[in-house]
């Protein structure tokens, strides 16, 4: 089993920046899939960002490329979502989640194994 705890959520102004941090317990995830999700209240979850194993491949939703980086310290165990001029419609609450098929690109929240609580990030106007 793989345990997720993010971190790093909180309150922002517009134009501001945050970094979130997902730790792994239980296991070692340096060779799965690592993802970022967010949901709004409302809507349905949605993809954000993800990274292979090795860290060398990323992928990100249109709506935050050029704004967010992934990255990952397989040997902390973690996984990073560095978040840069940040939008009132980035609000909501943010997931870590890993899939342990090494499939890649993966975008599809039903295709990933373990998920954390989440962390909320909250973007003021």
């Amino acid at each position: 089993q793989v345990q997720l705890v993010e971190s790093g959520g909180g309150l922002v102004q517009a134009g501001g920046s945050l970094r979130l941090s997902c730790a792994a317990s239980g296991r070692t995830v340096r060779n799965y899939v690592m993802g970022w999700f967010r949901q709004a209240p409302g809507k349905e979850r949605e993809f954000v960002a993800a990274i292979s194993w090795s860290g060398g491949n990323t992928d990100y939703a249109d709506s935050v490329k050029g704004r967010f980086t992934i990255s990952r310290d397989n040997a902390k165990n973690t996984v990073y979502l560095q978040m840069n001029s940040l939008k009132p419609e980035d609000m909501a609450a943010y997931y870590c989640a890993a899939e342990s098929r090494m499939a890649f690109p993966q975008r599809s929240p039903d295709e990933y194994d373990y998920w954390g609580h989440g962390t909320q990030v909250t973007v003021s106007s």
